[in-house]
């Protein structure tokens, strides 16, 4: 066996959490969460009089919009994005009132107050710009005292986390029995084992979580998609945030039931119904709802949607496809991860929607029966497609234009899978040369496009 940077679980990347966002609501709790467990383990909680927390970079130009402040204060009293109820989050911020109380994680109550939270979107810290740093004080005046602790986190994507003096994240690092840092690394171990990509990827979470573990884990992460496709599918409203931007997943999907309930029909709804699902996850998401990362919030419904078109309209589809289609993915994300970026804040939309979108169709491909090199061409040209493709929400709101380009990009996944299986996998441009060069475009990429609300449909849309 050997330690490799690629591979990250399916149970790591595939996190059952709350929207809006990955990197800005997600990992920041968690960030939070951890700041409250090592006042703890210091064992002067008690002395706590004040807590504050400074938001850098992309978590400041859009952590407002996010909900970022809100999953701070959450995290701070011990809730889990994975199993907190999500209406306890939306509030713990923006509901403060005069004189109200935290009760931080271990029941030490301090005061609180909404300027505790502070805005910093022109500095940008060294390690990545999403970046948080906490304070705890034990004196409420003194501010130029000693703190108790402080701790500077970053969220790189994902809903991972890195401590400001730690050079990676641990989830990153994993003993692999079929180990490899590339994608031609990955197809070379596909053809010495005789394996496909999913096979290779079961065998190293096997020596993880084990069989049982790992399935489970399988299922929960699709039962939890599921749901929230089947939650968005039936919702209607209005987005909190202002915008005023409706649901439409519920009114396509009873027109499209409908139109399929009709005798004579004649038109295929297929791709209708990808849009459809699509939609019904990132409203959910938008709304703060429960979520999968996968690889973001931010684009969390390209695998659902495509997940569901497999079972909705492939003949054969079934539980153990959807296994299959998640390791797939799983594989193909961790070297995007590794060698790349899902951060939107540092590499654009392109770091997480062309992500997923990679992700979606090499993992259609395969249960549709592609081989290994049919596989890694379909993500191939998903993520080539997606190349330089900025993040710029209006109104710093996961809702315009993200709700719509997960729709878009779910239909370039189903496109790309059938074109590669068109071919024999042989083609010019390797996934890995594709990933790379998303990597290089997003260092190019200037930093009002990734994740600020500083350019683009940010800045030219009027908000009403």
């Amino acid at each position: 066996m050997r330690t490799v940077t690629a591979y990250v679980s399916a149970l790591d990347l595939f996190s059952i959490g709350i929207g809006p966002s990955s990197s800005h609501t997600v990992g920041p709790m968690r960030a939070a969460r951890v700041f409250a467990e090592d006042l703890v383990a210091t064992g002067r909680l008690s002395e706590v009089v004040r807590i504050r927390c400074s938001l850098f970079g992309s978590l400041g130009s859009t952590g407002l919009g996010h909900g970022t402040p809100d999953a701070v204060l959450a995290g701070l009293t011990g809730l889990r994005p994975e199993t907190c109820d999500p209406a306890q989050v939306r509030a713990a911020w923006s509901g403060l009132t005069p004189g109200a109380t935290l009760t931080l994680l271990g029941g030490h109550s301090i005061a609180i107050n909404a300027n505790d939270v502070r805005f910093e979107p022109r500095t940008r810290l060294p390690g990545h710009p999403n970046a948080l740093t906490l304070t705890a004080w034990a004196s409420d005046s003194a501010a130029d005292a000693a703190p108790l602790l402080e701790e500077t986190f970053y969220s790189i994507g994902g809903g991972f986390i890195r401590r400001g003096t730690e050079r990676s994240s641990a989830q990153t690092r994993i003993t692999q029995p079929l180990p490899y840092d590339s994608s031609a690394e990955l197809i070379g171990l596909c053809d010495t084992n005789d394996l496909s990509i999913c096979e290779v990827a079961r065998r190293n979470e096997e020596a993880i979580h084990g069989v049982a573990a790992l399935n489970a884990g399988l299922d929960a992460i699709w039962e939890a998609m599921h749901s929230c496709v089947d939650a968005g599918l039936n919702a209607t409203g209005i987005l909190p945030g202002g915008l005023k931007v409706k649901r439409r997943a519920r009114a396509v999907r009873m027109r499209l039931e409908e139109y399929d309930d009709q005798p004579l029909r004649d038109r295929d709804t297929s791709t209708e119904w990808l849009h459809a699902f699509a939609l019904a996850v990132n409203e959910e998401n938008a709304a703060g709802g429960r979520v999968v990362t996968a690889p973001t919030n931010g684009a969390a419904g390209i695998i659902p949607a495509v997940g569901h078109y497999y079972l909705r309209f492939v003949p054969g589809a079934d539980a153990a496809g959807i296994r299959r289609y998640l390791l797939t993915a799983v594989a193909i994300g961790s070297l995007v991860k590794a060698n790349a970026s899902i951060s939107g804040a540092e590499g654009g939309c392109q770091a997480e929607v062309g992500a997923a979108c990679a992700m979606a169709s090499g993992a259609l491909c395969a249960v549709l029966g592609g081989t290994p090199r049919q596989v890694e061409n379909a993500a191939e040209i998903a993520m080539e497609h997606h190349l330089g493709l900025t993040c710029d929400p209006v109104g710093g709101l996961v809702q315009v234009p993200c709700i719509e380009r997960n729709a878009i990009a779910a239909s370039t996944a189903v496109s790309a899978a059938r074109l590669a299986l068109h071919g024999d996998g042989t083609h010019l441009v390797s996934l890995d040369t594709v990933i790379e060069t998303m990597r290089q475009t997003g260092l190019d990429m200037m930093t009002k496009y990734k994740e600020t609300s500083e350019g683009g449909l940010a800045v030219n849309v009027i908000e009403c």
